[in-house]
């Protein structure tokens, strides 16, 4: 089976000829990167994973949020 352009779907050149793979051509490369740039395609991120990034503001500061260092 041969491969597929993932944006437009036309079959690939043969991969040593081809500078733009895995797009057929440089054309495709730049639409697919101008969707990543846009904000087009995303990577979900299930809503209990955005709690690994770190400690909130609020937990740095310590629970009343007043503490002073002397």
């Amino acid at each position: 089976m041969a491969e597929r352009c993932p944006h437009c779907n036309k079959p690939l050149p043969e991969r040593a000829s081809n500078a733009a793979y895995p797009f057929c051509s440089p054309r495709c490369r730049t639409i697919d990167l101008g969707a990543w740039l846009t904000g087009d395609y995303r990577i979900a991120v299930p809503q209990d994973e955005t709690e690994r990034d770190g400690p909130s503001e609020s937990q740095i500061r310590g629970s009343s949020g007043d503490s002073e260092v002397n």
